[in-house]
């Protein structure tokens, strides 16, 4: 299965991959990040044997979507950009939501104790 089709067909499951990456260690890191006038907020998690990133962006007008980097056999990094539907948007915790907003609008990556986000 290409990656495109993966992101297609199980990005709810890569998505509860990626929270639950996230969230559990004992630090949330939400980084901050821009590309010309686009900028977003975003949670990820490295898969360093397969050479992969998934992450989790936020841009303005609360558009959300799920990114997917990885390298090719030719070691050529590619990457996967699919937006997020409604009902991939409520499996984001609301804190954790809230706190990628902040980012956001500071400009500025937060770190933030797991406990945190689960008050």
């Amino acid at each position: 299965m290409k990656y495109e089709d993966l992101l297609k067909t199980h990005s709810t499951e890569i998505i509860k991959k990626l929270l639950i990456d996230v969230l559990s260690k004992e630090t949330v890191q939400v980084h901050f990040n821009f590309e010309d006038d686009d900028q977003w907020s975003f949670v990820n998690m490295h898969i360093y044997e397969e050479d992969k990133e998934i992450s989790l962006r936020l841009h303005q007008d609360d558009l959300y979507d799920l990114h997917f980097g990885y390298y090719n056999e030719d070691d050529e990094f590619f990457e996967i950009v699919q937006p997020l539907k409604e009902e991939e948007k409520m499996i984001i915790p609301e804190r954790l939501k809230k706190v990628m907003k902040k980012v956001l609008a500071d400009e500025e990556g937060i770190r933030l104790p797991v406990d945190f986000l689960s008050k």
